[in-house]
């Protein structure tokens, strides 16, 4: 195994580019599954339920209820990062400009091949943003803070969470449907390969040496001087 680091710099530069691709990709794969029409994501059932109401777009819409959420996250003492704030606004603007760009679609055949395309971007989404490291999105942090408060377990609280969010989205005119299922069903599969696959790398500090190459074998490492003498030998 080697376990290999890269400049600070260089480090940051990646990070910043995964979170916003990843965030335009997740509004992509979004504004997919609506011209689809088969059934949305559970807070996607929301926004769109809400912008039948309103007469706003989804886009609009998704940036307006992130940041209604992401102020439940001042009493329960949550703390945004970049990529909080960047969720907010990033996959909303996403999200209209491909609507604006993908045209309806017409026969069941074409959907179902958008509907699946949009389910896994947006695994590839989930895994750039959340493995970018900038923060959860206001959704995952009211989740991750109710948790805490509570003391529920995490599955209960995401549920809760998602059942009502769907529910009420409904009742407002929002597109429940396989998609929805599938979704459900697919991305917690996706997402955990895809956080794998993107992984990054830690960044290498200024002091940082490296070991000599070693044999055939042997382990690579990445080392300060302060730990070269608990290597093993």
């Amino acid at each position: 195994m080697s376990v290999t680091a890269v400049p600070r710099r260089a480090h940051l530069t990646r990070r910043l580019m995964q979170l916003y691709v990843g965030l335009a990709l997740y509004g992509a794969s979004s504004a997919l599954m609506v011209r689809a029409g088969l059934g949305l994501e559970p807070w996607g059932v929301l926004h769109q339920g809400l912008a039948e109401r309103t007469g706003l777009s989804i886009g609009v819409v998704a940036i307006i209820v992130g940041a209604v959420v992401l102020l439940l996250w001042i009493p329960m003492r949550q703390r945004p990062g970049l990529g909080t704030v960047s969720n907010v606004f990033a996959i909303g603007l996403a999200m209209d400009g491909t609507l604006a760009l993908v045209p309806e679609l017409h026969g069941l055949a074409a959907r179902i091949v958008v509907m699946v395309a949009g389910i896994a971007l947006n695994g590839v989404a989930t895994g750039l943003y959340i493995a970018a490291r900038f923060g959860p999105g206001p959704r995952d942090g009211l989740m991750t803070g109710l948790h805490r408060r509570t003391g529920r377990s995490v599955r209960l609280v995401r549920t809760a969470i998602e059942v009502a969010v769907v529910a009420t989205g409904f009742l407002l005119g929002g597109s429940l449907g396989v998609g929805t299922v599938l979704y459900a069903l697919s991305i917690g599969p996706l997402a955990q390969l895809f956080l794998r696959f993107f992984a990054v790398p830690e960044a290498k500090p200024a002091d940082e040496t490296v070991a000599p190459a070693p044999e055939s074998g042997t382990t690579s490492v990445t080392v300060r001087p302060s730990e070269e003498a608990i290597l093993p030998q």
